[in-house]
């Protein structure tokens, strides 16, 4: 797989931190992602002007913003609220879309935000006039099929030149029918979730079928649903691959984010590799997020985890153990970058759709893991990872935020790590490099960035 080159504003190699002795830190993780953007899209549709505090804000969510203020919501930024995080940024105030819609042309940037390219173009059919959508390189190259043959059977004219991908063009009537109808999601749970977010506002709601193979991440399709019925949104699951979602009002909502559980990750992987100690405050007794899955994944690979009230600890034990780690979603990068570093092989299964994210993650994390000397390989729908000795070199990103995170994970037990292009963590982490540095008690090297900023 052939690597993106370094250089140019942002492409440059940062050294990472490389450790000798134990972590020991407290930190507050920005707001999820998955989140933010979902009650975004469905505040653009409420009934109402609603509030979000404590979201994140990054490239994915900036981009988000834009394109609902494109196609004529109002989004203002408040004070944040007095016990938030003095690092999380304002709250949102927002305005749905006017009734009636607005008239475009508008073009719509999707960077390389599959919850923008995925989940904007059904709340787009909505609006009149043509919506233009497209993106950075890399998300020409991400599965759109499956939302443009849902759009063009709801009755949405699309219009992407036979590609299946951006760009695109997409001509809005200001309404949809809804009703009947079937997909393959097996690419991604968010063709799903794009279709639920907006269903209550078409005329007829809809009955949603996948078909085809698995739907991956179903973890975020059960959090979509959750999000829906708290906002008054009826949405019948109980038959497998088949979602019914009646019309109706989306009710205006104060809500707070929860804290990104998967971006907590990396900060919990340098307890486990440095047999340190890694406590996370905030973390959620109840959630839908997948990373909480961290509390059952690291145990496997020899730390422990406590969650006591709102404070999770992740301690490292004496050695860092692989295991067979299925469906692991996005949090396999992370993964993946300590089954580099364990005694024992691993092995990841169910993934097979992340071929289809920002990059191709199994071969990106092939091709990195082995160049440092790493036993890597792919399967039909994971990875097989056995022990090796690694030294130092250049960890590629491929413009992929996990796959920079993975590659300081790994710097941290490995000497002369340098990751391209650090500040592709602006996608969800603007302040990345920095929060390392406070958890690892390191300072960042002269000339690297402390903050990435999510410019859109």
């Amino acid at each position: 797989m052939a690597a993106p080159s370094g250089g140019g504003a942002g492409h440059g190699l940062w050294p990472a931190p490389h450790l000798t002795g134990p972590v020991d830190a407290e930190i507050s993780i920005p707001g999820s992602k998955s989140l933010t953007n979902r009650f975004l899209v469905l505040a653009a549709l409420a009934d109402a002007p609603s509030i979000i505090r404590r979201p994140l804000h990054s490239r994915d969510t900036a981009l988000m913003i834009r394109a609902l203020e494109d196609l004529g919501a109002v989004v203002d930024e408040l004070p944040a609220h007095a016990d938030a995080d003095p690092d999380s940024g304002p709250d949102l105030r927002v305005s749905p879309l006017p009734d009636p819609t607005a008239d475009g042309p508008r073009s719509i940037d999707c960077g390389l935000a599959g919850t923008v390219m995925r989940f904007v173009p059904p709340l787009a059919a909505l609006v009149r006039d043509v919506t233009v959508f497209d993106g950075d390189p890399h998300a020409r190259r991400r599965p759109m099929g499956s939302t443009i043959a849902a759009l063009r059977g709801l009755g949405v004219r699309v219009d992407d030149a036979g590609a299946g991908s951006l760009p695109f063009r997409l001509h809005g009537e200001g309404k949809v029918d809804g009703g009947r109808l079937a997909i393959d999601a097996s690419a991604s749970s968010q063709f799903v979730s794009a279709l639920l977010l907006v269903a209550a506002r078409f005329t007829d709601g809809l009955h949603l079928e996948h078909v085809g193979g698995s739907v991956p991440s179903l973890d975020h399709i059960r959090m979509t649903v959750e999000l829906l019925r708290s906002v008054g949104v009826a949405v019948d699951d109980s038959e497998p691959n088949h979602w019914r979602v009646s019309p109706g009002r989306i009710r205006a909502f104060d809500v707070a984010v929860e804290p990104d559980l998967s971006n907590a990750g990396p900060f919990l992987a340098a307890a486990a590799v440095t047999g340190g100690t890694v406590r996370v405050r905030n973390w959620p007794v109840g959630t839908t997020q997948v990373g909480d899955r961290w509390r059952e994944i690291l145990p496997l690979m020899g730390a422990s985890a406590e969650l006591d009230g709102d404070l999770l600890t992740v301690t490292g034990g004496s050695s860092l153990r692989g295991g067979v780690f299925a469906e692991t979603s996005e949090l396999a990068p992370t993964v993946a970058a300590l089954c580099a570093l364990a005694t024992t092989p691993s092995t990841l299964t169910g993934i097979a759709h992340l071929r289809g994210h920002e990059t191709d993650r199994l071969a990106a994390l092939v091709a990195e893991i082995n160049a440092l000397g790493g036993d890597a390989e792919e399967t039909a729908d994971g990875l097989l990872i056995r022990p090796a000795p690694l030294q130092g070199g250049v960890f590629h990103t491929y413009d992929d935020h996990r796959m920079a995170t993975a590659g300081a994970i790994v710097g941290l037990a490995v000497e002369g790590v340098e990751v391209e292009n650090i500040g592709t963590t602006a996608k969800t982490m603007p302040d990345f490099p920095e929060r390392w540095a406070t958890v690892t008690g390191t300072h960042p090297p002269a000339g690297s960035p402390a903050r990435a900023e999510p410019s859109v």
